[in-house]
């Protein structure tokens, strides 16, 4: 269990994916249960729209478009680690930091679990955005058909 823990916080701080807009805390965020977590984990705002980070994953399961990007390693994630292009990590748009998910690439049954430590992407076609080392794993060039399966916080 302490190997898993320490196994945890080494892909936390070593990893994760992001490029992005300022995220602004929407005032939505004023509607939030009380002790909903830290500041990545509030609804907040990009280009005018509102997202709200899912309080509970559990459950969780869908189908859409990944892409990946990150090529670099520099920019801080919305975790606030900095990213590194080689970590199993990716960006999803509302599902809680950190969470762990298992995306299978639907062309040819390829799967990576990664660490959700970045919001994003934020184009309306894209569900996820992966690490460039977790697109490699599953045999992604560009964008590729997928589906998220929550796997635990």
């Amino acid at each position: 269990m302490l190997r898993r823990c320490v196994l945890a916080l080494t892909v936390l701080a070593f990893a994760g994916c992001s490029l992005l807009p300022d995220l602004e805390e929407s005032d939505d965020s004023a509607n939030r249960p009380a002790g909903s977590g830290a500041r990545y984990n509030r609804p907040y705002r990009v280009k005018g729209k509102t997202y709200v980070p899912l309080q509970s994953a559990v459950g969780y399961k869908e189908r859409g478009r990944a892409s990946w990007y990150g090529a670099e390693s520099g920019p801080r994630t919305a975790s606030g680690i900095r990213f590194d292009p080689r970590g199993l990590t990716a960006a999803h748009k509302t599902l809680p930091i950190p969470c762990k998910v298992r995306v299978t690439n639907l062309r040819n049954g390829r799967q990576v679990d990664v660490v959700i430590t970045d919001r994003g992407p934020f184009s309306p076609d894209r569900l996820i955005d992966l690490s460039k080392a977790a697109a490699e794993r599953i045999g992604m060039r560009g964008t590729a058909e997928v589906t998220i399966e929550y796997l635990g916080g």
